[in-house]
């Protein structure tokens, strides 16, 4: 299939071969960060020169592994094996300058690819993932999403970090917000949505709940700790696509985030503070490199500090969250932020054999 915007290498374009993983269409209709942020990446690589191939799942792609995304399947292994399988016999036919592989299984593929392989880890990097990532060793150049997430294993060798972005100019800034606050993401132990609630109940605000909850665990999770507090002051919306998360983002007086675990990055944040939308957070993950203590947002490290915290957000300047995130979490700044990493490793392979990527490291 022809790629996107095709461009001569000599005008110092290069040829990328984009891989998603197969769960979600890129775009999204509703929730997928991973393929948000995908699509995101290509535009913005693609603005600035280069050829972009993307492989992935349904709609929106160059080269497409399923017709329609296996998303009621999550948590089977077998389609994402079958996605990188595909994926392998579709690169033989292309002609790379490099790979950057987003998908689980695909990196598993990399040693034996002619171009070097990019991967963005987007999950935790400890325990068996950590393991996971070992042993591709020189096969692949790993990029954390955050320096939270890169200090939690400094001994995997990291090619660099590069933060995840959004395209602020697709989300409304509004200045005057309404008296609720709001929780979005996906209904699961670690993103703490009964803990917003009681946060919100505490100083008599009304919430607005928004999340995914199609897999078991969250079906589980939404029955025993979301739908009891449900009622007087709290509401449930649905499954956000992404005309509603718009409005509901740009409305709130604040985006409650009370995370339970050290999440790599978390997108709604930075979505929220486009939107001109202070965030209140527990200090966890990568909360500290993202939100701006007192100046874009609260980070806290107790929950019972989240009340006194989301009546202070009222007090906070729209503007100065939104150009926060235009600064640092735009797609031209992550779309730069992997340029240089690739030309770091295709300037490595030249130097190196065909399978070290040593060079690249940062």
């Amino acid at each position: 299939m022809e790629a996107r915007n095709p461009r001569r290498k000599g005008h110092g374009g290069l040829r990328i071969a984009m891989i998603a993983p197969p769960w979600y269409e890129v775009p999204p209709r509703g929730y997928g960060g991973i393929e948000s942020m995908v699509a995101d990446l290509v535009a913005g690589l693609v603005r600035r020169g280069h050829q972009v191939t993307l492989i992935g799942a349904g709609r929106g792609v160059d080269l497409r592994t399923y017709e329609q995304p296996p998303s009621q399947r999550i948590g089977d292994p077998m389609p994402e094996v079958l996605h990188a399988a595909k994926v392998e016999r579709m690169l033989e036919d292309l002609v790379v300058d490099v790979v950057h592989d987003h998908s689980l299984a695909g990196p598993l593929g990399a040693g034996s690819r002619s171009a070097p392989t990019v991967v963005t880890c987007h999950g935790t990097v400890t325990g068996e993932m950590g393991d996971y990532y070992r042993a591709l060793d020189t096969s692949v150049a790993l990029v954390a999403i955050s320096s939270a997430q890169r200090a939690r294993d400094p001994r995997l060798d990291w090619a660099g970090r590069v933060h995840n972005a959004v395209n602020v100019a697709t989300f409304p800034f509004r200045d005057l917000k309404e008296d609720w606050v709001l929780w979005l993401g996906r209904f699961n132990p670690d993103k703490g949505a009964h803990l917003a609630i009681e946060a919100a109940r505490a100083v008599g605000r009304r919430i607005v709940l928004a999340g995914k909850r199609s897999e078991e665990i969250e079906h589980s999770y939404f029955e025993a700790y979301v739908k009891p507090r449900l009622g007087q002051g709290v509401q449930y919306v649905g499954e956000a696509d992404a005309d509603l998360k718009r409005e509901l983002l740009s409305k709130a007086r604040c985006l409650l985030f009370p995370l339970q675990w050290e999440e790599p990055f978390g997108m709604t944040m930075i979505e929220a503070m486009a939107c001109g939308t202070p965030v209140v957070a527990l200090s966890r993950g990568s909360v500290p490199e993202i939100v701006v203590d007192g100046v874009t947002g609260f980070v806290r490290g107790a929950l019972a500090e989240l009340p006194a915290a989301i009546e202070a957000a009222e007090r906070l300047d729209p503007a100065v969250c939104r150009a926060h995130v235009a600064r640092h979490f735009d797609v031209p700044v992550m779309a730069r932020g992997y340029e240089r990493v690739y030309h770091r490793v295709v300037r490595a392979r030249g130097e190196g054999s065909p399978r070290d990527l040593r060079l690249a490291r940062s």
